[in-house]
């Protein structure tokens, strides 16, 4: 039997491939329910632009819950990792532009 600690081994650095892909199928299933919650406030989304904002949004609930992941303490070092911020900003950015 497959466990989740077996299927969280497969990194790639210090990243669980399997928590990446978890993200972006399970945000991809739930596009046509997010769209609803957000279309009283904002336009409808597109599944590119959900799949953009898959890795920003994700930071900011791992925040909101205390749940400090190696991607999280990353964006919150201040003397480093420019790079990683610049494209999760762009990702945002992108996500969230009107088309």
């Amino acid at each position: 039997m497959i466990t989740l600690t077996y299927l969280r081994s497969f990194r790639l650095g210090t990243f669980a491939i399997f928590d990446f892909v978890l993200a972006y199928v399970g945000v991809y299933l739930l596009i046509p329910l997010l769209n609803k919650l957000i279309s009283p406030l904002y336009h409808q989304l597109s599944h590119f632009q959900w799949m953009l904002l898959v890795l920003p949004l994700s930071i900011i609930f791992h925040l909101l819950t205390g749940n400090v992941t190696p991607l999280t303490k990353q964006v919150l070092d201040p003397s480093g990792y420019y790079l990683l911020k610049i494209i999760l900003l762009a990702m945002l950015y992108f996500g969230l532009r009107k088309s």
